[in-house]
């Protein structure tokens, strides 16, 4: 467990898009190990049932033994779903495929919009003393991402810069909305992230134009470019500041995360 300080409340980001292979998971590690390298205390909630957060900060199947699924609907305490990782200063929590039946079972529940956000503000989470809490959504607008948003003070959206991008994202906008009229009304865009961006291809470039037109100051100022070391770095269970801190991909992550800061500290004055 973390040392104890003073602290306000975290920060609760969910890192959510209901298409896959957006980046999403690559976002939720590396912004984490970003924010942690910057002195930020992070916890990292495991909602894919895939578990690739958990794998890719090297939390072995067989350490998973309380997993979120455990916190969500056994009332299970923070306290045994919490875990070190390698990277200083990320936690996690980690996922496994037995939460891919979550789903069903969550509308069994009274509360069942609720759970993720009750479980997150139990007693003790104060004494971990997290800056930022950092919540990997499924690739879909299920349950699990509802308890996301509902929990969140902010939604963050990895947009791949390929055709059909922006297609998807009016959905997203749209149960951003709903959430924030049935459950959650200061929940709010944190931003979103141009994922796999690579400047020599106009396809990359015309949808950034366009997801700049159309959004504006939502779009992050940082773009994350296509890199092999960042695709690599899951494979060796690390985050890519790790496996090669002086690559495109770190370096943007960096950038990613001080933008994030800065927004973050103008909003707190």
């Amino acid at each position: 467990m973390s040392d104890v300080r003073p602290s306000s409340p975290a920060k609760i980001i969910a890192i959510a898009n209901q298409k896959g292979g957006v980046g999403k998971t690559t976002t939720a590690i590396n912004l984490a190990a970003a924010l942690a390298e910057a002195g930020k205390n992070i916890l990292l909630v495991d909602l894919d049932p895939q578990g690739n957060a958990s794998t890719g900060l090297g939390i072995d199947r067989e350490a998973r033994v309380f997993t979120i699924y455990d916190l969500l609907l056994d009332d299970a305490l923070l306290s045994d779903v919490v875990l070190p990782t390698e990277t200083k200063n990320v936690q996690i929590i980690p996922a496994t495929v037995d939460l891919s039946s979550a789903d069903i079972e969550l509308y069994a529940s009274e509360n069942r919009s609720d759970l993720l956000r009750t479980a997150l503000k139990q007693p003790d989470m104060a004494s971990f003393g997290f800056d930022f809490i950092l919540i990997d959504c499924p690739p879909s607008l299920n349950l699990l991402t509802v308890n996301a948003m509902v929990a969140a003070d902010s939604i963050l959206v990895p947009l791949q810069s390929e055709f059909f991008a922006l297609e998807g994202l009016s959905q997203l906008m749209l149960t951003v909305r709903e959430m924030r009229e049935a459950a959650n009304p200061g929940l709010r865009i944190e931003g979103i992230a141009l994922t796999m961006y690579d400047s020599r291809n106009n396809l990359s470039q015309q949808v950034e134009q366009d997801a700049r037109e159309n959004l504006g100051e939502l779009v992050f100022k940082t773009v994350i470019p296509r890199n092999v070391r960042v695709s690599e770095a899951p494979s060796y269970a690390m985050p890519v500041l790790s496996y090669d801190p002086k690559s495109k991909g770190a370096v943007a992550y960096r950038a990613l995360a001080r933008e994030i800061l800065k927004n973050n500290a103008k909003k707190a004055v």
